[in-house]
């Protein structure tokens, strides 16, 4: 019988800094891979580039320098990361009180455990509590991520034919969901 570190241990969630991506940058490729390889529509095509995944990673530091956006990740007891999270904020000045979730990740093998959720409500308290008022999001149509917004309140606003290429390459629809914060 195979114990899974993850049933003992809860993964720690931190908050990362732009200095830590160029370190973390293999990790966190690693998470995507793992996601892309199993079918998640995130932004990456299967096979999955680790190389240009962690570069990817990597140029995401300005954004996070200038707080633009914030990244967390969730990691294992040995360190492994298991789950990330983003939150993104409108760039425009008529566009500051809103944000958008993206990159919500989380390893095949911690799936089922909350792990998802807890990231999910961690960046929505951040956003509260940094004067967002309205989050947005858009996930593949029909994907398991779907089914976490609806439960965690929220609204689904329609959906986009031919958006994005799923992990094989073929054009998906996308739904794009908002949810109004305090």
């Amino acid at each position: 019988m195979r114990t899974d570190p993850l049933d003992s241990v809860a993964p720690v969630i931190d908050r990362l800094s732009a200095t830590d991506l160029p370190a973390l940058s293999g990790d966190l490729a690693d998470l995507v891979c793992d996601a892309v390889e199993d079918g998640s529509s995130i932004g990456f095509l299967a096979p999955p580039d680790r190389a240009g995944i962690a570069a990817w990673w990597e140029g995401t530091a300005p954004a996070v320098a200038e707080g633009e956006a914030v990244l967390w990740a969730a990691r294992e007891d040995g360190g492994r990361i298991v789950g990330t999270v983003q939150l993104r904020r409108g760039g425009m000045p008529n566009g500051r009180h809103r944000a958008e979730i993206a990159k919500l990740i989380v390893h095949r093998d911690a799936r089922g455990r909350g792990l998802g959720r807890a990231l999910l409500e961690l960046a929505e308290r951040e956003a509260a509590a940094t004067g967002i008022s309205l989050l947005v999001l858009d996930t593949q149509t029909g994907s398991p991520a779907e089914r976490l917004y609806r439960s965690a309140g929220w609204t689904e606003d329609g959906t986009i034919p031919d958006y994005a290429a799923d992990t094989a390459g073929v054009l998906r629809p996308t739904t794009l969901f908002h949810k109004k914060l305090g």
